[in-house]
């Protein structure tokens, strides 16, 4: 591991919060980025973010904690971005310094909403970082179990395997262990398309519907993220791997799952508006299904993706949840 590499995490979110745990545990000096400067000077003062994973301490000696996008850029060779990415946009259009020569890394798991683009591609295309300068890395693995230090997994893709191995060796510990890949997109599109399965997942049991329909639909939504990412970027991958399927399981069944939660809530009766006021938290699922949407209705011929457009029928297109799982429930096999 190259020590002269300097590694910070933009977001002051629970994901943003457990990378720079991990990241603590191996490196001297860890650069975090976030808006608030309340909060800040709380970690500054208590030690822990008050906002997510506040059980979480850390030696404030290694933070280099700022609330200035450009000096934290500036700071680092290595960048995280875990900032939402309905927020994306608005944060780096502060950025006033080159991210030439830079590495960037997503852990985001959204897609850019004023763009369409996964956020990879959005570096690269606004950005013109070179695609070996990109990385991804996604789970399965939830913040909250990292905070309680259970056994968790992550996946770090890069098409340079040098850039993977370092960052890799920068986030493993005795309870994280980590695997390298070089399918970029791939996987970060099964981290988006995942989002999108688990809110179906939780409208599907806000609805009533029990394990066995939850089984189902797992197996479905696998299969038909298998043919999204084929059609989007077609190479040799195992997609029954623990960055697509482990990742879908663990945000489709998980009680700590936003986008499950989501959409619970909505397979309830709550309105999409009254969902997000009440959970105070970014479900990047809802902004990946319009994306989703749009990406499959531009293909000549279409993807097969009954549970995307069932998403997209409820949360955009005002259909009733309940008629639309109902004739769902045809679609699957």
């Amino acid at each position: 591991m190259d020590n002269t590499i300097k590694v910070a995490v933009l977001g002051g979110g629970s994901w943003a919060t457990a990378l720079v745990k991990m990241l603590c545990e191996n490196l001297d000096e860890v650069g975090w980025y976030m808006r608030s400067s309340y909060v800040k000077d709380h970690i500054l003062k208590q030690q822990h973010n008050p906002n997510y994973l506040s059980s979480v301490e850390f030696d404030t000696k290694k933070l280099k904690l700022s609330n200035t996008i450009n000096a934290t850029v500036e700071y680092a060779d290595y960048l995280i971005f875990a900032i939402p990415s309905a927020f994306l946009n608005e944060e780096l259009s502060k950025l006033s310094v080159s991210l030439e020569g830079k590495v960037i890394f997503s852990a985001i798991k959204g897609i850019v909403p004023e763009s369409g683009l996964i956020v990879g591609e959005y570096f690269h295309d606004l950005y013109n970082v070179p695609f070996n300068n990109i990385g991804i890395i996604t789970g399965p693995c939830h913040a909250e179990e990292v905070a309680l230090e259970r056994l968790s997994y992550l996946t770090v893709a890069s098409s340079d395997e040098k850039v993977a191995k370092e960052m890799a060796n920068r986030l493993s510990g005795p309870y994280i262990k980590t695997k390298i890949s070089d399918d970029i997109i791939g996987t970060e599109y099964a981290a988006v398309l995942k989002n999108i399965y688990a809110i179906a997942a939780g409208i599907a049991h806000g609805l009533g519907y029990g394990d066995n329909f939850q089984a189902l639909l797992m197996s479905n939504a696998i299969r038909e993220m298998k043919r999204f990412i084929k059609r989007i970027h077609k190479m040799k991958r195992n997609i029954n791997n623990s960055a697509y399927l482990g990742d879908l399981l663990v945000t489709g069944y998980s009680v700590f799952s936003r986008n499950r939660m989501f959409g619970n809530m909505i397979g309830k009766g709550y309105t999409v508006k009254s969902a997000m006021m009440e959970m105070n938290m970014v479900a990047e699922g809802y902004y990946a299904t319009k994306s989703a949407h749009i990406i499959t209705s531009k293909q000549k011929r279409k993807s097969k993706t009954p549970i995307i457009d069932a998403v997209h029928a409820v949360l955009y297109e005002g259909k009733d949840p309940k008629k639309t799982f109902l004739k769902l429930t045809e679609k699957l096999d």
